[in-house]
């Protein structure tokens, strides 16, 4: 039989149904494989005895012909959303004794749906950064590594213990956030698939805030069909949350009919950023080359307000970001650094609590927030964050799907760019405009660099119009038949 944890999840999905494999048995082998994945960092917290009581029910409703969805499939959850009775750290040192008394409403969606948790997987803290270096526990290996070396690469960020665990298989799939990137550029960087949905497709509530209004939630899997059945039980109305979308939910696996004639896809030309490398750009040819032989049509786009977006979004998220973590003062919940005055515990704490890049950005924000900055930056970067948004619908009148790059790079080495923060942002470049206008966008590993390792394609599509991203990307990975896996070099550390 084949190795379970190299089964896809609709794969598995069906194998469960058909009873040729019970959940516990599924459970097992991912949990073994967790642990024997214990030198990539991946896990915060590992939570292998409450898998075992979600399998063991998901074998009870199976016998008894009642499988839900996603009924016995074992998931990674990001550790920035609320896990009832399990400690949620958001990668910081803050709130690394939190323990949640409620649950997040995507993982409350999932539990619904029969999945199975795994445990909490680390990332950037607070979902800052692009590399997962700011974790307080320590950065996450890439399972990849260049031909070659034995050099440790960066997973991407922030979603970096999710795009690992998957690529690494010992998870099925997993959840990621993306603000400005941080399920797609991840993907890119570990060879899955990563989608960010349509702003308020996925319900905020108890997803612990980076950016509020820029923060969406949606799932990292293997394959583009994985993607659809997850983000499936992922999304649907809140009235928790004041941005969730009350409109129904498509079938998304249904979406996948493989056929795109017809279909125009735009190429941006202000993505061809200076200094991208030879094979970033050879990729892109041979993506839109690719749809054009299933059927689709190519046309030239313009984003004239592209060069803006990186600065913009490094205005309003660290504005938001700045507002959003001024509650973490050692007075509710989580860290609390002993003091004479409640000044000296505000200071401590926070001083304490926070790592370098999360007081970075809370710095940035104060500043472009405060009297006398605020009309100059933040009103300014949110009406220039407008007519972005306006560029992205002119071209959606002229095509149906954009293709893009997803990162300006492959994997880089750890350490590599974490004196140079600008350097750092600049790996979102792809990613932001898309974030900033609130559109639904997927990477799909296409290819590998001359160094053996993975690179991604970007699709963004008009928004809550998922299916045709997802349709296309179908079609666009069933072209690029990526096959490559990592190595698994730490079973034998």
């Amino acid at each position: 039989m084949t190795n379970l944890t190299d089964l896809t999840l609709a794969a598995a999905r069906d194998g469960l149904r058909a009873k040729k494999f019970s959940a516990a048995e599924l459970t097992r082998a991912y949990v073994d494989a967790m642990l024997a994945a214990r030198p990539l960092n991946a896990f915060i917290s590992e939570t292998p005895v409450i898998a075992k009581r979600m399998a063991d029910e998901s074998d009870a409703r199976i016998a008894k012909g009642e499988a839900r969805p996603l009924e016995g499939l074992p998931l990674a959850i990001k550790d920035l959303f609320c896990t009832k009775g399990v400690r949620t750290t958001a990668a910081s040192h803050i709130l690394e004794p939190f323990t949640p008394t409620y649950e997040s409403t995507v993982t409350s969606n999932l539990w619904r749906d029969g999945a199975v948790m795994l445990g909490k997987v680390n990332l950037d803290e607070f979902a800052m950064g692009s590399s997962n270096e700011t974790s307080y526990f320590g950065p996450v290996e890439n399972p990849w590594r260049k031909q070659g070396e034995n050099k440790s690469r960066v997973p991407g960020g922030s979603s970096g213990g999710s795009a690992a665990s998957v690529s690494g298989h010992f998870a099925i799939a997993a959840t990621g956030t993306d603000t400005g990137g941080s399920i797609r550029q991840p993907a890119a960087f570990c060879g899955i698939v990563g989608i960010k949905p349509t702003y308020g497709r996925c319900s905020r509530f108890g997803i612990v805030a980076f950016a509020s209004s820029l923060d969406q939630a949606g799932p990292m899997t293997r394959d583009v069909r994985d993607a659809a059945i997850m983000l499936q039980s992922m999304c649907g109305f809140d009235a928790k949350d004041s941005t969730s979308v009350d409109m129904p939910v498509p079938d998304f696996e249904k979406a996948l009919t493989g056929n795109i004639k017809g279909l125009r896809v735009g190429i941006p030309e202000e993505y061809r950023v200076d200094g991208m490398p030879k094979e970033i750009e050879a990729l892109w040819q041979k993506g839109a080359d690719m749809l054009r032989a299933a059927g689709a049509t190519i046309h030239p786009v313009k984003l004239p307000l592209t060069k803006y977006a990186l600065p913009t979004y490094y205005i309003v998220a660290p504005a938001e970001c700045s507002s959003n973590l001024a509650r973490y003062d050692g007075v509710r919940f989580g860290l609390r650094k002993k003091a004479d005055d409640l000044v000296g515990m505000y200071e401590g704490t926070r001083g304490e609590g926070f790592g370098r890049e999360v007081r970075r950005r809370i710095l940035i924000g104060t500043y472009v927030l405060s009297a006398g900055y605020y009309d100059a930056y933040y009103l300014k970067a949110q009406r220039v964050r407008a007519l972005i948004a306006k560029d992205f619908n002119d071209a959606f009148q002229h095509v149906d799907v954009l293709l893009t790059p997803t990162a300006p790079s492959a994997a880089f080495a750890r350490g590599e760019k974490t004196a140079d923060p600008i350097s750092m942002y600049l790996n979102d470049v792809f990613t932001v405009p898309a974030s900033l206008a609130g559109l639904p966008g997927i990477s799909v590993p296409a290819g590998l660099s001359g160094e053996g390792l993975p690179l991604g394609l970007q699709l963004i599509g008009r928004a809550y119009d998922e299916e045709t991203v997802l349709r296309t990307a179908h079609v666009l990975e069933q072209a690029a038949a990526f096959k490559a896996q990592p190595e698994k070099w730490w079973n034998a550390a």
